[in-house]
């Protein structure tokens, strides 16, 4: 039997099967998406979404910062343990901190995360002598924590509130807590797993060695809290009434996200939305549909616009540094060859 899978996904690999799925998969995901967010947005008045972004509290907007600063920290951690497990102890946490911010606000923005984010670490990380090898480590694992993160979350929400999950997928709230028990039974299995015994994944120079249980549990944790405040600055944009649980935002937000994730489009723009909307609405029909998406832009703005001019800037300031002191360092070797060249030779 194991063969046989073998089989199937080699056979998968040489017809770019896989590909040509998840493409379908993208494409399907952003019309079903557009064709829910048309028919959600055709009838709004967008003055209204003005006034409502207008008639925001200042202190909730700052607060819903303070969160999203707060999530990309716990950002900053996902590259440190990726690099701790890879043997990469040389590397600061400085460094780590900034590949991780600026690779996560551009990958969230350009889309293609696990490409574009690469190459921006790629670009940090090979001043430190890590190649492309070691970065794909590094991407591995640090998706591997994203992931092991939102099963968590998603587990433990949608077991205790199955309803906020019915309210996107229209399942029955006993499957959707069934689904939660399993994604929780699956993780409990990963968990002892990899506490057995340490376990390798990949073939050749590309094999990764993945963290035991006590690390395992960390790289959950280090999941939980980062989706735990990116939730909450959601929930506090969120219109005050009706008055909806935090668990429930959270679950909408993180099955949202995934959405947006798989469709690989740009900042999961118009998935994520749509998924939100829908949800919310499906959720607590005396939402204004207004003011939600008024929540929506200003968390954009925060999530995604604001980190990635940020991470822009400190790239550009980086890049003009490295450049100045390579200029300096040519500029240094030409006068030592011009003073060589000038001086007379000594008499024997």
């Amino acid at each position: 039997m194991l063969e046989k899978l073998r089989g199937m996904i080699a056979f998968a690999r040489e017809k770019n099967i896989l590909h040509k799925i998840g493409v379908a998969l993208s494409v399907t995901i952003i019309a079903v998406a557009a064709y829910v967010l048309y028919g959600m947005l055709k009838s709004l008045n967008f003055s209204e979404v003005l006034h409502a972004m207008r008639a925001t509290k200042t202190q909730a907007i700052v607060l819903a910062g303070l969160c999203v600063a707060a999530g990309y920290f716990t950002l900053t951690f996902y590259d440190l343990f990726a690099l701790r497990t890879i043997g990469k102890n040389d590397v600061p946490y400085r460094i780590a901190a900034f590949a991780a911010f600026t690779s996560y606000s551009i990958g969230h923005n350009v889309g293609a995360s696990v490409l574009t984010g690469g190459a921006v670490r790629y670009r940090i990380y090979s001043a430190y002598a890590l190649n492309a090898i070691d970065v794909a480590k590094i991407c591995f694992l640090a998706g591997l924590t994203f992931w092991l993160g939102n099963a968590a979350v998603l587990g433990l929400g949608v077991a205790y509130h199955p309803d906020a999950a019915s309210s996107i997928d229209h399942l029955p709230q006993w499957l959707n807590r069934l689904f939660a028990f399993g994604i929780l039974a699956a993780l409990t299995a990963y968990v002892a797993w990899v506490w057995n015994r340490p376990r390798v994944v990949g073939r050749g120079t590309w094999t990764v060695t993945l963290p035991g249980g006590p690390l395992t549990l960390l790289q959950i944790v280090i999941g939980i809290v980062d989706l735990t405040f990116c939730s909450l600055a959601m929930y506090i944009l969120m219109p005050q009434h009706p008055h909806v649980d935090f668990v429930v935002i959270a679950v909408i937000f993180v099955s949202a996200t995934l959405l947006g994730f798989a469709s690989h489009s740009p900042g999961g723009l118009g998935v994520f939305d749509a998924a939100m909307l829908y949800g919310c609405l499906h959720f607590q029909s005396r939402f204004a549909r207004e003011e939600l998406l008024a929540s929506l832009l200003l968390f954009r703005v925060l999530y995604y616009i604001t980190p990635f001019v940020i991470s822009l800037a400190l790239l550009s300031m980086r890049e003009l540094m490295i450049g100045f002191k390579a200029r300096r360092v040519k500029a240094a070797m030409k006068h030592l060859d011009d003073v060589a060249q000038a001086k007379p030779p000594q008499k024997t």
